[in-house]
Order: structure tokens, then C-alpha cells, then sequence
């Protein structure tokens, strides 16, 4: 068992942090003998949300809950692992596209707070989980402050976790069949990994014929402009209260397309975000590192040119340890897969470079 059980939840009130609060302790992926912080802000309203929320957890969890604790300063934070999980999420207006170059203004600030306050500290860091958006800028902000190692951004299992689920529905399997990965950005620059795709008790032959289907007419390339473009459609119908529609016409496209703008539905029609799948993806890269397995995820980080000559933030596969991340694992992906790849990268960088140069 890793010695890395202490988890502190940057954000804890919001929505997306109180489900993966609610997540580590429903299925007891903290023991009884670790702690939980929930940080919340100094002053602000979720100082007192997170009150009720440690009681709420206690009422339903008091028999296998771990140790609680309210953290108002980020110099109180005291965890093996820590999750960032504050700050703005997509705009909540269906008529227009995402602009990340504005939420990544938004968000920067917060970034650096906590980074900075890391990156103060003598000792070895906390491993540093990002879940806000945009993943990629947090993951490079903390990467500065500390090891880079020890930063990664979960918003590539989120996608991946989705396609993997996109590709079960579509085969009437079950997602836990299914071998996936969506690299590169988390947002309009994904990258399905289609050489990748396994499925376990499919013929390949069966397989093979249903992703030609899939990529029939399409290609890796222009996968951002169909993103943009289908996802500006329906989430216009969401605007003119055609739902449903919205919803059906969603389950027609190929699976990478669905696991890529279907999220963007849940967001305008859930009441909130994502926050289900979002605290999910989290959870199951805690509940790995607590275990102390090594295991293969796709995962935003910072690399310097250890693969395929990327530099910069962007989700690879790697592997994960109660260390941090020790290393890409190289799937000998196919050209257009590359290709895709470093345009995903340049599109992450021309972002940031956007953002500090403000």
C-alpha cells in the first residue's frame, strides 16, 4: 500500500469537488486512518459551504470516513495528493463557442496562488492532480513551481473515459472491454487514438470494419473544425429549447465526435457541469495511486522532448506511480496520429502564449 493516502480538494464546495469528495469516501478509496482537507477560500462563501458539506459527509460515511479537515489558506494544505478542482468553468451560454483564451484568464490567478505556495515549501512536493480548466495551463503553471513529475492534468482520462464509453455503446459492450485513449488537448484539438482501439471479445475483422465506418469521409486533421461545428449546432438547439433533438442528433455522430460535444450538452442541460464523470476520472486515478499499482493512463503533462520531440503541455500516455509520472509509454502510434498529435501541442502552446503575454 503507498504511503500516499492524504488527498486535499482544492474547491471542495463547488460542484465537481463535492462529488469527488462524496466519490473517495462512497467507495472507499481513503482509509478510515488518512485525511481529507476541503479547501475552500478565506472569507468567501465557500468557506461556509464546506461546513455542511464535512457534516454531510460524516452523517453518510461515519463508520469508514476518513479524518476531515476545513483548510481557509493554501498554506495550510498538508496531503499527499492534491487535487485542483477551483476556479471558472466553460461559459454556460449555448449560443457561443468556448473561449478558452478568456477562461484561462480567468483561472491563471488561482493557479499560481496555490503553485506558488508549493513551490515555496522545503521537502517533496504532493503529487498534483488538475481537473480545472483549461487543464493544460494549470499543469504547466504547477509544473514550474515544482517537479514536473509530479503534476498531472486529468482531463485526457475524462475524454478517454468517454470514448471509451462511446465505443461499448456503440459495439454493445461493456466500457471496461474497451482499450481506448484521447490524447492531446482537452477541448477542440482531441486526438482519438483509432490504431489503439481494443475491444475485448470482438472479432477483429468485426472491429477493423466498424472504425472504417466510423473515419469513413474524415480525417484526424480536420477533427477540431468538425468539433467546433457540430458542437455550435447543438448547442443552438439547447438555446431554442430543442433538447431532445439536440441529444438525438448528438448519438448519430461517430463515437469520437460524440465523446467530444456531448459533454458540452450535459454542461447546458445538468443544472451545473460535468461534475459526475469529471470527479470519476479523478477518483480512479486515486484510488490507482493509493493502491500503489503502476498503471498506463492518458494524462496532460509537461514534457521536454522525451517523445516525439514534444515540448509543452499536452496529454500523452504515461505511466503512473505513487511517484508521480516515470515515463511516456510509447504506443508506436500511426502518421496522422503524430501529426494530430504536434498540431494538438502547438494549439495548447499558442494559448498560453496568448495568456501571458496579456
Amino acid at each position: 500500500m503507498s504511503s500516499r493516502k492524504d488527498v486535499a480538494i482544492i474547491g471542495a464546495a463547488g460542484s465537481c469537488g463535492r462529488q469527488l469528495a462524496m466519490q473517495l469516501l462512497s467507495r472507499q478509496i481513503l482509509a478510515p486512518s488518512a485525511r481529507l482537507q476541503l479547501v475552500a477560500r478565506r472569507g468567501g462563501k465557500s468557506e461556509v459551504e464546506i461546513l455542511g458539506l464535512k457534516t454531510d459527509l460524516r452523517d453518510a460515511f461515519a463508520d469508514t470516513a476518513p479524518h476531515i479537515e476545513l483548510i481557509d489558506r493554501p498554506e495550510l494544505i498538508n496531503a499527499d495528493i492534491l487535487v485542483m478542482l477551483a476556479g471558472s468553468t466553460v461559459p454556460n451560454d449555448p449560443t457561443l463557442n468556448v473561449d478558452r483564451i478568456k477562461l484561462a484568464r480567468k483561472n491563471l490567478e488561482i493557479f499560481r496562488t496555490f503553485a506558488e505556495e508549493l513551490g515555496r515549501r522545503n521537502g517533496p512536493p504532493p503529487l498534483v492532480i488538475v481537473q480545472s480548466n483549461p487543464v493544460e495551463l494549470g499543469v504547466d503553471v504547477f509544473s514550474r513551481s515544482i517537479d514536473r513529475h509530479m503534476v498531472i492534468g486529468a482531463g485526457a482520462n475524462s475524454d478517454t473515459m468517454r470514448f471509451s464509453r462511446e465505443v461499448a455503446d456503440s459495439l454493445g459492450v461493456r466500457s471496461s472491454d474497451v482499450t481506448a485513449y484521447m490524447l492531446g488537448q482537452h477541448g477542440d484539438h482531441l486526438v482519438p487514438i483509432w490504431s489503439k482501439l481494443a475491444v475485448k471479445g470482438t472479432d477483429a475483422s468485426v472491429l477493423s470494419e466498424w472504425i472504417f465506418e466510423q473515419r469513413a469521409g474524415r480525417s484526424l486533421e480536420l477533427m477540431s473544425q468538425e468539433i467546433i461545428q457540430h458542437r455550435s449546432d447543438l448547442l443552438h438547439k439547447v438555446a431554442s429549447q430543442r433538447a431532445h433533438e439536440a441529444f438525438q442528433d448528438a448519438s448519430l455522430l461517430p463515437a469520437d465526435l460524440r465523446a467530444a460535444v456531448k459533454p458540452f450538452l450535459v454542461h447546458t442541460t445538468a443544472g451545473r457541469t460535468t461534475e459526475i464523470v469529471t470527479a470519476h476520472s479523478v477518483a480512479e486515478i486515486i484510488e490507482s495511486l493509493v493502491s500503489g499499482r503502476q498503471s498506463t493512463f492518458a494524462l496532460q503533462v509537461r514534457l521536454e522532448n522525451e517523445y516525439l520531440s514534444l515540448e509543452g503541455t499536452g496529454a500523452v500516455p504515461v505511466q503512473l506511480t505513487s511517484e508521480g509520472w516515470t515515463r511516456v509509454v510509447d504506443m508506436a502510434l500511426v502518421e496522422d496520429e503524430v501529426d494530430a498529435l504536434k498540431k494538438s501541442f502547438d494549439a495548447i502552446a499558442a494559448i498560453s502564449a496568448n495568456v501571458e503575454a496579456r
